[in-house]
């Protein structure tokens, strides 16, 4: 039998994907912020979203928002959002974040036009999802957190991922970034597939 030990870990990031949520804020300008608790079933895209930051409030009134995934390489991109705050006065939970409004500039990334949505693409990522909110979910009893349940109305991708004459995201092109105990990773290697993999020949990148 292996050793273990029992820990009490403060967070417990085994390995998430980095997600970049643009909305829409109450003047019409719009917010970004980084993210890494998404869930993906189908055409469903759960989020884990802190209830006391501007991006909540603006997914609860507007019902509406772009997923943003960023690949590896946009890692430094995604760290300049992280200390930031579109809310007029940082929460009180977090008194160091600095209050910033245009955060695309902030990050050196640029917004384009949605097609089904308001809030703007991250022209950068590689995979971009503009989604309804289904659903709100708070989660237990005083904790400040919520589940917010989306839709995606249409994805775009970049045509570098896509697989010519189909529906399909290449898996081998896909470089996703990883949030792994508030470090960045990527995913360096490709282990195998399972075996509900379809279009088995794409686990070898043909660009």
């Amino acid at each position: 039998m292996t050793r273990t030990v029992s820990i009490a870990p403060p967070i417990l990031y085994v390995g998430t994907p980095v997600v970049l949520i643009s909305t829409l804020n109450p003047d019409g300008t719009a917010n970004l912020a980084p993210n890494s608790s998404v869930f993906a079933l189908g055409d469903r895209l759960t989020l884990g979203v802190g209830m006391g930051w501007r991006t909540f409030e603006n997914l609860e009134r507007e019902r509406e928002a772009v997923l943003n995934f960023p690949d590896a390489r946009l890692w430094p991109q995604v760290e300049r959002l992280a200390g930031l705050t579109g809310q007029d006065h940082p929460p009180a939970h977090a008194p160091s974040f600095e209050c910033v409004k245009d955060k695309f500039g902030r990050a050196g990334l640029t917004p384009i036009p949605s097609e089904t949505v308001g809030p703007p693409r991250v022209d950068e990522c590689p995979i971009q999802a503009e989604v309804e909110v289904l659903a709100i979910h708070p989660a237990a009893p005083g904790e400040d957190v919520a589940y917010v349940e989306t839709c995606w109305r249409r994805v775009h991708v970049h045509e570098r991922l896509s697989v010519a004459g189909t529906q399909r995201i290449h898996p081998a092109r896909w470089d996703p970034l990883f949030y792994i105990f508030r470090h960045y990773a990527a995913a360096d290697r490709r282990l195998g597939m399972t075996f509900r993999a379809e279009d088995r020949e794409l686990t070898e990148d043909a660009a």
